[in-house]
């Protein structure tokens, strides 16, 4: 939301959003013939006749795919359709060599359904589904890197027609650009978690198009919308929001008009610009595809498939919250993506069979290392969870010896670095061959924080007078005639009682 000027009259605008998500399904074959969906396969090596739509072939749909719509209509409590329509819709692209696509219309396989989110300030709330239905991708233009073609060419790439997708569509009920990409994570979270996508944005797994207007704070009436198509990362997906509600308000300021269209984002220059007029329902002239029957789906499916589901994201954190007492933003973050989850989850269980066992203190600490110094480590060296060094079971071996006051959170960090790279099998290995173990000797303690205080009068001064970063420094001073053995706390209270 920003505030402008209008003939002296402060105004303010409100952005309202959509998301169209194309989730690319992991099916082995397309969603109508039995070519493969590899990724990176020489060009048009894999397009099949049937994705073509060459004379004599038929195209027949593959129960994987809608496998995995009906996982997902689960997944988010939306209505699977017992019945739903194949339909075709026409428009014509140089990737697109049948001048169709098929989709589906009027009936998709799920509608409605909600997919909850937190955002960064830690709430949460539930964004509502339009529709979810199945359809098939097209090829792909290439404009870059054809060195055997004529400079200047095109080259047209149909390996990718006919992968299989399903498009989720929410309602326009999104108001900010930061809560569309909570949205956008948490679906990409969701459909990873339950197997249906790999969710690879740089592939084209997961790509969003976003439909953005803007219209004066406290009106009902819907803006004109824009839609950006292909946004396949977060942050562009944040920014092209952000800059195009911006060219809304200014060109409605100015005294113009917003038209309907598709735009496409150019990252480098912050700035979105015109692809085609945007197309309605009926410029596409929908049918029915009279080569396919009605898709039915049985209860007896639904029933099958809900029994293989795995506990859904909304449901896990749910429990780390109630029973350990983490926040709604911190059980979100150490689970989200399944791999996460599984990290965690393993060395929750591991943790519990250290004694004294689990407690809300200790799950807290155990969700502080997974969020700070493993995700840092894990985004420094651009793996995933998944391939971390340092194991669910070795890290549960480091919290308890913090938890317990054995090692000091500096020295923990020096343990955490040693098991990264792979110096020891445990962290009571490291804390026994480097003796690492965190100084308790009352009176040695009490020794260093006498020297401390006779030698910092300035600061013991600054303390008295009222500085509370005072005692920081002095803290820091005994840490440092410790070597960081010291439990900073213990220092801490016993400056204090020296002080008083």
């Amino acid at each position: 939301m920003n505030s402008y000027r209008r003939g002296g009259i402060n105004v303010a605008w409100e952005v309202v959003l959509g998301l169209e998500t194309h989730v690319q399904l992991s099916t082995r074959s397309k969603i109508f013939s039995g070519a493969s969906t590899a990724f990176g396969a020489p060009p048009n090596t894999q397009a099949h006749p049937v994705d073509l739509a060459l004379p004599g072939v038929l195209p027949v749909a593959n129960r994987a795919a809608v496998e995995a719509a009906i996982r997902f209509g689960l997944a988010v409590g939306g209505r699977i359709a017992s019945e739903s329509i194949f339909a075709r819709k026409n428009y014509f692209y140089p990737d697109l060599p049948k001048g169709y696509q098929i989709s589906q219309f009027e009936i998709p396989v799920v509608q409605g359904g909600l997919v909850p989110i937190v955002l960064p300030d830690g709430t949460s709330r539930h964004i509502q589904l339009t529709r979810a239905h199945l359809e098939e991708d097209a090829g792909k233009s290439v404009h870059e890197g054809l060195t055997e073609l004529p400079l200047g060419c095109s080259g047209i790439d149909l390996n990718r027609a006919g992968t299989p997708l399903l498009e989720i569509v929410t309602e326009p009920v999104m108001r900010s650009a930061s809560e569309a990409v909570a949205y956008a994570r948490a679906l990409h979270t969701l459909v990873t978690w339950i197997g249906i996508c790999d969710g690879n944005l740089q592939e084209g797994s997961f790509r969003v198009d976003a439909n953005v207007s803007v219209r004066p704070q406290g009106s009902q009436a819907l803006g004109t919308r824009c839609e950006i198509k292909n946004l396949n990362s977060f942050r562009f997906l944040e920014k092209a929001i952000q800059v195009e509600a911006a060219r809304q308000v200014a060109l409605i300021e100015d005294g113009g008009s917003v038209v309907q269209e598709t735009r496409l984002f150019d990252p480098d220059r912050e700035e979105t610009r015109a692809m085609r007029s945007k197309e309605d329902a009926q410029d596409y002239r929908y049918f029915p595809d009279p080569d396919l029957p009605p898709l039915r789906i049985s209860g007896t499916w639904i029933d099958s498939v809900s029994s293989q589901m795995p506990e859904l994201p909304e449901s896990f954190r749910g429990r780390l919250c109630e029973s350990w007492g983490l926040s709604a933003y911190d059980a979100a973050t150490v689970s989200s993506s399944r791999a996460a989850a599984d990290f965690f989850s393993a060395a929750l269980d591991a943790l519990a069979q250290i004694p004294p066992g689990l407690s809300s203190t200790r799950v807290k600490t155990l969700a502080n290392w997974v969020m700070g110094e493993l995700a840092s480590a894990l985004n420094r060296e651009g793996l995933e969870i998944s391939h971390t060094p340092v194991s669910a079971v070795q890290l549960a071996g480091l919290v308890a010896r913090i938890d317990d006051g054995t090692l000091s959170n500096k020295i923990g960090r020096e343990v955490f670095a040693a098991l990264w790279a792979k110096e020891a099998e445990s962290a009571d290995a490291l804390i026994q061959a480097r003796g690492l173990k965190q100084i308790d000797d009352a009176g040695l303690l009490e020794a260093w924080v006498d020297e401390v205080i006779a030698s910092n009068a300035k600061m013991v001064e600054e303390f008295r007078g009222g500085k509370e970063k005072a005692l920081n420094a002095l803290v820091g001073q005994v840490m440092k005639k410790s070597q960081g053995k010291a439990n900073p706390q213990v220092i801490a209270d016993l400056l204090r009682t020296r002080l008083s």
